[in-house]
């Protein structure tokens, strides 16, 4: 399941992830978020954390989730991934050059230094 989390300013869209990820996921809470924030910004970021209770994602969420980074790639600004996931963290490592963004990934007990990655302005 994934959720939207509120305390973040208009340009982020935040997400949490527990439990298995679906595309019905993507479908009702991720696609939705990042149409609506592209709608209000040229420009926006990403927080996105898998919580400790993240146990995976199938096939169906993984190809949404490629598309919706790919679709919208040079509108993504900065991109935080906060996981301990080693699969993961691997991942968004050795594809993170593809985007046009900033990209980090962040270990579960960095989760607020990401916050803080992920609101600070652009230099």
């Amino acid at each position: 399941m994934i959720k939207s989390l509120d305390s973040f300013p208009d340009n982020v869209v935040a997400l949490i992830a527990e439990g298995r990820v679906t595309r019905k996921d993507y479908e009702q809470v991720v696609i939705p978020n990042v149409e609506a924030a592209l709608k209000r910004h040229e420009k926006i970021r990403l927080y996105y954390e898998l919580g400790s209770q993240f146990s995976g994602i199938d096939a169906g969420a993984a190809w949404e989730d490629f598309k919706t980074g790919f679709e919208h790639l040079p509108r993504w600004e900065r991109v935080a991934v906060v996981t301990d996931v080693d699969w993961i963290s691997h991942m968004v490592k050795a594809f993170g050059f593809l985007m046009p963004g900033h990209v980090r990934v962040f270990g579960t007990a960095q989760n607020n230094d990401a916050k803080t990655w992920i609101l600070e302005k652009q230099a």
